[in-house]
């Protein structure tokens, strides 16, 4: 199960990231400025956040199963869409649709994993599931981006859209169901479900998990979407040694946060998340002040980025599916889903703000972003530890039966 979970995984963040080390090609082709490559990252983001806050109302009506593969193939089809584009706004209108589906999609993965796997073990399952960060960083971006220079952008996306549809074939055949929680019939239904979302929206604990889940968004992605543009522009990087910035450093990541994962599991959560937020404030202010570097200076500084800034995700996010109040799992998940895409959204629009390029093409002010998301770490530090964990023991029953 966690096997397939990670591979939907690996399209929905391959379909993300990259966008961003094709930074270079979409400024060139649609003549774009650092502002307006933003906004490609936060029409993802925020359509991601509206239709996970929609999603979040009805979302415990539906089997996980069900549910997940009715999303997954419209997410499929957003990619063949953003494979078609011919212009910035139809570019645009693209990402916003594969945001809807996108956005969702994280929510649901990992519900069925809080709702399947104890406490004891999430942080381990947790660090598998995100393996697929470092498998798409390993393999997903530097084919798609050999591929997008051997013929153009396209390709990228129609890797993903063939990819997302094999996966779709799959988890059809093999992802067990998995039990929900029903209200009533009718009426008492309806009102059951809306209850439950305010709920889950006001509980105090889900709140304290949404402000950490902004504050790690803000944290790494004020920096990341521009590292592909800097390090071109800035640092003296071939456009065309682009993938082996991803391919060192998902390698790398590959076996890290599976090492995180049990580290978590076995020290506790809250503290390993200190301890790799902590150690990652080192690359976030090298990356982002650095100037121009030979190629293995440049590898390694940007495997360290990989390493340590996805690394702290793996603790934080067992930390917030074991915040979740019993019986809200699906809903609470969904909504700190939409949280994730409203801090990268924002932390994507604050830094077009403040970056700009100069009449060479450098980035400039890049060197601010890096203080702001080393002030979000800190401060996330400190909120980690007001966070309860409300799940120590119970999940649902796996029913094994497939859909007719």
């Amino acid at each position: 199960m966690l096997l397939t979970l990670a591979a939907i995984q690996f399209t929905t963040v391959l379909d993300f990231m990259v966008i961003m080390p094709l930074a270079p090609q979409f400024t060139r082709v649609f003549n774009l400025s650092a502002q307006q490559f933003g906004w490609l990252i936060s029409a993802y983001t925020f359509s991601a956040a509206v239709a996970g806050i929609g999603a979040a109302v009805v979302i415990e009506r539906f089997e996980r199963k069900r549910l997940l593969l009715a999303i997954y193939v419209g997410f499929v089809a957003a990619a063949v869409v953003t494979a078609s584009a011919q212009s910035f706004s139809m570019l645009l209108i693209a990402r916003a649709l594969a945001g809807i589906f996108g956005g969702v999609l994280y929510g649901v993965i990992f519900t069925i994993i809080g709702d399947t796997i104890p406490e004891a073990r999430r942080g381990r399952a947790t660090g598998i599931v995100m393996t697929s960060f470092a498998v798409s960083t390993v393999a997903g971006v530097p084919v798609a981006l050999l591929l997008s220079n051997a013929f153009n952008w396209r390709a990228a996306f129609v890797v993903v859209a063939v990819s997302g549809a094999v996966n779709a074939l799959i988890a059809r055949q093999t992802l067990p169901s998995a039990a929900h929680m029903a209200a009533g019939p009718g009426a008492q239904r309806e009102r059951a479900l809306w209850s439950e979302f305010v709920q889950t929206l006001t509980f105090p604990n889900h709140l304290r998990a949404f402000g950490f889940t902004f504050l790690m968004m803000i944290s790494g992605f004020t920096v990341i979407p521009y590292i592909s543009l800097y390090m071109t522009s800035n640092i003296g990087l071939p456009e065309t040694q682009l993938p082996l910035i991803y391919l060192t450093g998902g390698i790398a990541t590959f076996f890290s946060a599976r090492w995180f994962g049990r580290w978590a599991d076995r020290d506790g959560k809250r503290n390993v998340y200190r301890w790799v937020a902590l150690i990652s404030l080192v690359p976030i202010l090298f990356i982002t002040h650095a100037p121009a570097l030979p190629l293995i200076a440049t590898l390694a500084l940007a495997t360290l980025f990989f390493v340590f800034v996805s690394g702290r995700m793996v603790p934080g996010m067992a930390v917030v599916t074991s915040a979740a109040r019993p019986g809200g799992r699906a809903a609470f998940m969904t909504l700190n889903g939409s949280v994730m895409q409203i801090g990268s959204g924002c932390a994507a629009t604050l830094s077009g703000a403040i970056i700009q390029r100069a009449p060479s093409g450098a980035l400039q002010n890049y060197h601010w972003i890096g203080w702001i998301a080393a002030a979000a770490t800190l401060l996330a530090l400190w909120w980690v530890g007001n966070i309860e964990t409300l799940d120590a023991a119970p999940v649902l029953p796996v029913i094994e039966e497939p859909i007719g």
